[in-house]
């Protein structure tokens, strides 16, 4: 079991991703957050991307998967995050304890990702063709 249980959004747009920087990480990671209570993944996105990204709501919710590996937060510690793409309804701004918001594209600087997403999610969105990119 993972020290971390996480739900995660992947947006997709002109074949960037929508990646967040929020107050004590350094790390670009995915909107989402942790499932609090009886919530069902559904309603913790809706939460998250409130809390986060503002006054905006997700369409079109698909399935990708779940993927675990060392939490952007502490290398010691295991995140597991539940992934679902989704299109944003309204304009993301950054909210609560995101300070930035960023279009990560394939050229971007990958050292500026979360351990998860440079060594299990970006290579599988990849190679199952989610994600019109090659690896770097």
């Amino acid at each position: 079991m993972a020290d971390f249980n996480k739900i995660g959004l992947l947006v997709v747009r002109d074949n960037k991703i929508l990646l967040c920087r929020e107050q004590d990480l350094d790390a670009l990671i995915l909107p989402g957050g942790t499932v609090e209570g009886n919530e069902t993944s559904t309603e913790c996105l809706d939460r998250e991307l409130h809390e986060e990204l503002g006054s905006v709501t997700v369409a079109d919710l698909t399935y990708i998967g779940i993927y675990d590996f060392e939490a952007a937060s502490d290398p010691q510690k295991t995140v597991e995050i539940k992934l679902y793409k989704g299109e944003l309804k309204g304009e993301p701004v950054p909210n609560g304890e995101v300070e930035e918001l960023v279009w990560f594209g394939q050229d971007a600087d990958w050292n500026r990702l979360s351990p998860i997403l440079v060594h299990k999610i970006l290579p599988d969105l990849i190679k199952r063709k989610i994600l019109d990119w090659s690896l770097v």
